[in-house]
């Protein structure tokens, strides 16, 4: 076992066992990070074990696990949070520290504290071998688009920022408008932070984007739409899903012709995003309106898969297809291996920090929903594990503001607004 000191803030080590670790908190760390997959060897204590010793010595625990060829931007995004958020010295590991110090020095080149020409010489002084840091950096600057993840922790949803460099032009995917559903307050704290970055980044906004209308989050397209200009864009089967809540709603005045937005997109569809062209895919399955964005590399996959640890998406929803959904997912992963794939949610299981980027290659090798499956055993799978969950909690909350484009109920005399939902709506739901 070896430890490097790399800052005052910093140490980075190989794996740990559990004396050693045992011995962290009297060597006055605060924290404890963990950047190792469970079950890379027989021989390392597992992230539930490490999480229950350092808890019982009083020591913060991160679980940031990586490989060295699938860090992305928000497992770099997560170590800086966690040594920064540390009370004290932080001591991270992996098998050999490598990984560790990798995720530390690509945070510092990002924020302008490094720069990457320094970034192998620094690994040699402290006995490190950081090209795979080196490749990284390069990789990221030759990519097109440029894309920024915004991860909301109250919903596990993931807003983006996609941006062609040339033009500084951008699209907004996904954005959220924050609810509260036991104050029923209001705000727009997370698409503010969205129109934060694009001022600071110097951006224009050339489309509002969403996937689907969704359940579990009202949007803030309409919103961002009256601080921006931009244009509002949604896939064209929405209007099907307003048919299908104009009846569960008893809303006989909703508009069902997917008036609220300016564009409705229909399969094989293009748009720009300054010089880059992007590209619609009919998606259904998670609902009746689901669309993927495939701009350049990267496609925005909403809700079909998840990040590999955590499967794949519902299909029970009202309009939904466990059939549809495998079918979507099959033309998502015929897209070449390296696409890089952005998901909607992420809900950190085993408690490690939030993720949202793979790649094909990644979920077709990975993803234990999608791996060896057919589609009847992944159509079984699929209903069977809907079966047991309840239904979001903002499901009849956000629908009724989603089908309208985020557009919040209209004041009514008293100059509130109401939402209204049905008592027994959806049927035979688990609580």
């Amino acid at each position: 076992m070896s430890a490097v000191k790399i800052s005052d803030r910093l140490t980075v080590a190989s794996q740990p066992d559990r004396e050693t670790l045992a011995g962290v908190a009297r060597q006055g760390f605060a924290a404890v990070i963990n950047n190792r997959p469970d079950g890379e060897d027989t021989s390392q204590l597992d992230n539930a074990s490490e999480r229950a010793l350092l808890g019982q010595a009083g020591l913060a625990y991160g679980f940031i696990p990586v490989t060295g060829t699938t860090i992305t931007a928000a497992d770099i995004q997560a170590f800086q949070q966690a040594t920064s958020g540390a009370k004290g010295p932080v001591y991270a590991h992996c098998r050999s520290g490598t990984r560790s110090l990798t995720l530390h020095v690509l945070g510092e080149v990002l924020d302008g504290r490094m720069k990457p020409g320094e970034v192998a010489a620094f690994g040699r002084s402290h006995g490190f071998d950081l090209s795979g840091a080196v490749d990284w950096l390069a990789r990221q600057a030759a990519r097109v688009p440029q894309v920024t993840g915004f991860h909301e922790p109250r919903t596990g949803s993931i807003q983006y920022v996609v941006s062609d460099p040339g033009t500084r032009r951008c699209a907004i995917i996904d954005p959220v408008y924050d609810f509260d559903e036991k104050s029923g307050a209001t705000a727009t704290h997370e698409a503010d932070q969205i129109l934060a970055h694009v001022a600071r980044e110097g951006l224009t906004v050339e489309w509002i984007l969403d996937t689907h209308p969704h359940a579990d989050h009202f949007s803030a397209a309409s919103y961002l739409k009256e601080k921006t200009g931009a244009p509002m864009g949604i896939g064209r089967h929405v209007t099907a899903v307003q048919r299908l809540w104009q009846t569960i709603y008893n809303w006989p005045e909703l508009r069902t012709d997917g008036s609220q937005w300016d564009r409705l997109f229909d399969d094989g569809d293009g748009f720009r995003i300054g010089d880059l062209e992007g590209r619609v895919m009919f998606s259904p399955g998670h609902t009746l309106a689901s669309v993927t964005y495939v701009v350049g590399d990267a496609a925005f996959v909403h809700d079909t898969v998840f990040m590999p640890d955590s499967g794949t998406a519902r299909a029970d929803f009202p309009g939904g297809s466990a059939s549809a959904l495998w079918r979507s997912i099959q033309a998502i992963l015929a897209l070449p291996d390296q696409t890089r794939l952005y998901t909607g949610h992420d809900y950190e299981p085993g408690g490690r920090a939030p993720k949202w980027e793979s790649t094909v290659a990644e979920q077709k090798r990975a993803n234990s929903h999608l791996a060896g499956m057919t589609e009847e055993s992944f159509v079984a799978l699929r209903q069977a594990r809907d079966h047991t969950l309840p239904m979001p909690k903002l499901i009849l909350h956000a629908l009724q503001v989603n089908i309208r484009g985020g557009r919040l109920p209209d004041p009514e005399a008293n100059g509130r607004r109401y939402l209204k939902f049905p008592l027994d709506g959806l049927g035979a739901a688990v609580w």
